[in-house]
């Protein structure tokens, strides 16, 4: 017996520094899961936690506010807060430029793209930067007004202060949860709880969905807690929580990044069987229908099972609606290089919030063109700041078929790009909200472009003579169907005139914000006369909206279903019983800030229009 007490004391000894090994190990992220999940975790003392509020706004997809401005815009999310725990709506916020459902409920809402995950329901998003890079333990989101719309958190690899970009880019979900209904709409700090990550970050980005709010959610300040050092594990309590596996570990274990699985789709070795059981009795056309409800991981995973579904795959036909939004963190050049084959006959695109941070060149960007262009009907770039001049005559050049192009947020884009859109004379859409677009070649555009239904302009903040857009418009864009002018600084009423009288086929009108118009020179009563087509009108902000305008559009625009005129002072209880009255398809009716409107008129107006929702915002 005696020889083997000294082996089981080595044994011991060998278990004992192999457990050691692993636990060095797992701090140091080098486990073959690097997002695995460590319960009961202990920080060492030493290891202060730093809190820090964010430094600098780097970007944002919209916002309520102007370019010129700090009322309402995103630049309010950095630093200490400026509202909590104050509730109620304040210009000191933060807000995005919409809420609820109403957006899909007009004449400028776009049909929804296919194959979309169901976890992906971000509308919009903001990207932080603070001072220190910490491994983070928690992140505080104040809310000040209509809280609940924020879904996913995630953290970057990337220093945003570094003079030395990094060779790669990579982003880590922090939390995500699906949209939620909050039922008040007081002040609060949201501080969900965050999974660990294995590298140091001072980049926070914020994805939001408001479509389940009853107004826009206004946020005051970002809080990021962390240590400088990852925080060191217990030996005795190095376990794996395998309920914290979850879809997106299984991603990154079976290379589901886009780039990844392109690989393995060109690349995966199929075992060869004598049939293919059942599906060799079913036609190709079904096969096609079942696998068009698959997502695009969900196609590359199917198509390594036989060399049968990796044709079908493959199958450019399954690429004719494709869009690498939901994907954006991990969409590069590779990417696009290995989707070449499989997007000949695309039609629809959407490469919205992609390529940023180096991840798409503008050479990537062509050659992918070059080859899945010619067919392109719909190219939605929002917030793609890859983009460039060279970027923009690729995609007049090479997509002769485009009748939608969404630029929206891409404020990189030079102004003397957008001249060459005005060769793409198909066009039907044209989205430029907060884009450095000027007047010489918006006019270009308008005058080559008469095919135009939909044409938003909101927040374009280079065009000079906005009369001088809206006269070519009324004598180009005969077919124009929706028009955004929010918060364009300079439209007067001559300029409403030759808009209305040459461009009668609107159904939809954003004219919020637009300082230079009043009410008494007769504008909105011209307009309401002449556009009896219109469902949508937004004069927010205008003061100087009577009754007159609303006895207007009640007597001449009976299909309206939504009106914004927050803030007016002169509009009374009688004129909008009128309006309500008159337009049985009214749903949505803003009257927040009028004065003449108190809470007790909006609850009548509840009670005898259960079918329009009323808002009357409030500052406490």
């Amino acid at each position: 017996m005696s020889p083997v007490f000294p082996m089981l004391t080595v044994l011991s000894m060998f278990y004992y520094m192999c457990l050691r090994r692993r636990a060095r190990t797992a701090t140091r992220g080098e486990m073959n899961s690097r997002r695995a999940i460590e319960s009961n975790t202990r920080a060492l003392p030493i290891n202060a936690e730093i809190v820090q509020y964010a430094k600098e706004v780097l970007d944002f997809s919209s916002h309520y506010g102007s370019e010129n401005s700090m009322s309402y815009t995103m630049w309010n999310l950095a630093g200490i807060p400026n509202v909590y725990p104050s509730s109620g709506d304040f210009t000191q916020t933060a807000v995005f430029r919409t809420y609820g459902t109403w957006w899909d409920h007009c004449p400028s809402a776009r049909l929804p793209f296919k194959r979309t995950p169901p976890t992906f329901c971000s509308q919009d998003y903001v990207e932080l930067a603070f001072e220190e890079p910490v491994y983070p333990t928690a992140v505080h989101i104040l809310e000040t007004y209509h809280p609940g719309a924020v879904v996913r958190i995630l953290a970057c690899s990337a220093n945003p202060y570094s003079q030395n970009p990094p060779a790669e880019v990579r982003w880590e979900i922090l939390w995500s949860e699906a949209p939620t209904k909050v039922n008040s709409p007081q002040a609060r700090q949201f501080t969900p709880c965050i999974k660990q990550i294995n590298f140091p970050t001072n980049l926070i980005r914020l994805e939001v969905n408001s479509s389940l709010l009853d107004y826009y959610t206004e946020l005051d300040a970002v809080v990021l807690h962390g240590v400088k050092e990852r925080p060191m594990l217990s030996l005795k309590t190095s376990m794996i929580d395998m309920n914290d596996i979850d879809e997106d570990e299984d991603d990154e274990k079976y290379g589901c990044g886009m780039d990844a699985l392109n690989k393995q789709f060109n690349a995966v070795t199929l075992r060869e069987w004598p049939t293919n059981g059942y599906f060799d009795k079913l036609p190709y056309e079904l096969i096609q229908l079942i696998l068009s409800h698959l997502t695009v991981p969900d196609l590359c995973r199917l198509a390594q099972t036989c060399k049968l579904l990796y044709q079908h795959c493959c199958d450019p036909l399954q690429y004719i609606h494709l869009s690498l939004q939901p994907y954006w963190a991990r969409i590069n050049d590779t990417s696009l290089e290995y989707l070449q084959s499989r997007c000949t006959l695309i039609q629809w695109l959407n490469l919205s919030w992609t390529g940023n941070r180096g991840a798409i060149s503008v050479s990537g960007f062509s050659r992918f063109l070059k080859v899945c262009g010619s067919e392109l009907v719909r190219l939605e770039l929002s917030c793609g700041h890859f983009l460039n001049e060279t970027c923009l005559e690729v995609i007049t050049e090479l997509c002769p078929n485009l009748q939608e192009l969404n630029l929206s947020s891409c404020d990189k884009i030079p102004p003397q790009a957008f001249n060459h859109i005005a060769k793409v004379g198909s066009l039907k859409r044209l989205i430029l909200y907060r884009t450095k677009v000027e007047q010489t070649a918006l006019l270009s555009i308008l005058n080559f472009c008469s095919e135009l239904q939909h044409l938003s302009l909101g927040s374009c903040v280079m065009i000079e003579d906005y009369d001088l857009i809206a006269s070519m418009m009324g004598a180009k864009c005969k077919k124009l169907r929706s028009l955004d002018l929010w918060r364009c600084k300079n439209i007067t009423e001559s300029g409403i005139a030759e808009l209305a009288s040459g461009c009668q086929l609107l159904e939809e009108l954003d004219l919020g914000w637009c300082p230079t118009l009043q009410s008494s020179t007769g504008c909105f009563t011209n307009l309401a006369r002449k556009l009896p087509n219109l469902q949508k009108l937004f004069l927010t902000a205008n003061r100087s909206v009577c009754d007159t305008d609303i006895e207007e559009l009640a007597a001449n625009c009976t299909h309206l279903r939504q009106l914004d005129i927050l803030g007016t002072r002169m509009v009374s209880p009688a004129s909008l019983r009128r309006l309500l009255e008159s337009c049985k398809d009214l749903s949505l009716l803003d009257v927040s800030f009028c004065s003449q409107i108190d809470n007790r008129v909006v609850l009548e107006l509840n009670a005898n229009f259960p079918n329009v929702f009323i808002k009357k915002s409030f500052t406490q």
